[in-house]
């Protein structure tokens, strides 16, 4: 493999950039940050690096809050298709309009988003490769004007596919046409080190990709690259993918990377780690990946 199967999932920040004014395009800042706490991390809005200097064109879409269905107390759950229509529409999104997702921090937001919005039914969402950083390496432009867009229709045409919920990872456990994949760092997967979700280790079976090693300074790697690090963990040759990491973030890079090659039947757990070790009676493995 040369090339991506689905180039269009992507967007350069030159590409980008020469469409700007296209009153088709809606370009969408989704940064969040995470900044370590007791157990796992804390989110931070990125409204205020928002603020200060963003992509011409571009609003903020909220998904600690308005993206997230804050009544679950796990964080960034994923809303009803109802709910994201309506906050897709109050963003000035609709069903016919081009949408960029970007991020100022790390990738995995920016795949989180357009996640969303494809479980919502939308078919024509890119992520800017590489965020706000490339933007800013290609030496292009920033503004503080925030745009007032007109509210639009947003008519959901939900696919339930590209989620998954805990009953159905635990029956994966013992489904051999599952791969289920964790996308955090090996040292987490492993249950070593400092950083938990309150129970150390993994969920039986699953292998690990850490979703960083599927990017390079921030941009997803070349295809052939690309296949190379998903490959030996059995995701693009599985009838079924699921991936999972601590809520439902980061394993949107593993998913997405997976659906650029160009494969299908691919899952995101959302509620992932943070669920699965609230209830004692599920598994857990510790160790490193066979």
């Amino acid at each position: 493999m040369t090339a991506y199967a689905n180039p269009r999932f992507l967007i350069s920040a030159r590409e980008l950039h020469d469409q700007i004014g296209d009153p088709g395009l809606r370009i969408v800042d989704a940064t969040v940050f995470l900044r370590p706490a007791e157990k796992g991390y804390r989110a931070e809005s990125g409204i205020e690096p928002y603020r200060e200097g963003h992509i011409s064109g571009a609003v903020f879409m909220d998904l600690i809050r308005e993206f997230s269905d804050t009544s679950t107390g796990l964080g960034f759950s994923r809303p009803s298709p109802e709910a994201l229509a309506e906050s897709l529409g109050a963003l000035g999104i609709g069903n016919d309009h081009r949408v960029v997702v970007y991020a100022s921090g790390h990738m995995m937001w920016a795949t989180r988003a357009w996640w969303l919005l494809r479980y919502a039914g939308h078919d024509d969402v890119a992520v800017l490769d590489g965020g706000l950083r490339a933007w800013r390496d290609a030496d292009l432009p920033l503004t503080t004007e925030v745009p007032e867009l007109p509210p639009a229709t947003f008519r959901p045409a939900p696919r339930p596919e590209l989620f998954v919920d805990k009953e159905e990872v635990l029956a994966a456990m013992d489904d051999a046409s599952v791969c289920t994949v964790n996308a955090l760092s090996p040292e987490v997967y492993a249950g070593t080190g400092d950083m938990h979700y309150g129970r150390r280790g993994h969920i039986p079976g699953s292998r690990n990709v850490h979703y960083d090693e599927l990017l390079d300074a921030g941009c997803f790697k070349p295809a052939p690259a690309l296949e190379a690090a998903l490959k030996d963990s059995g995701m693009l040759d599985a009838p079924k993918v699921i991936a999972y990491c601590g809520g439902g973030i980061s394993a949107t890079v593993d998913a997405f990377a997976c659906l650029l090659l160009g494969r299908d039947g691919v899952a995101v757990y959302d509620g992932s780690m943070s669920e699965w070790v609230r209830d004692e009676s599920l598994p857990l493995k510790t160790g490193e990946a066979p």
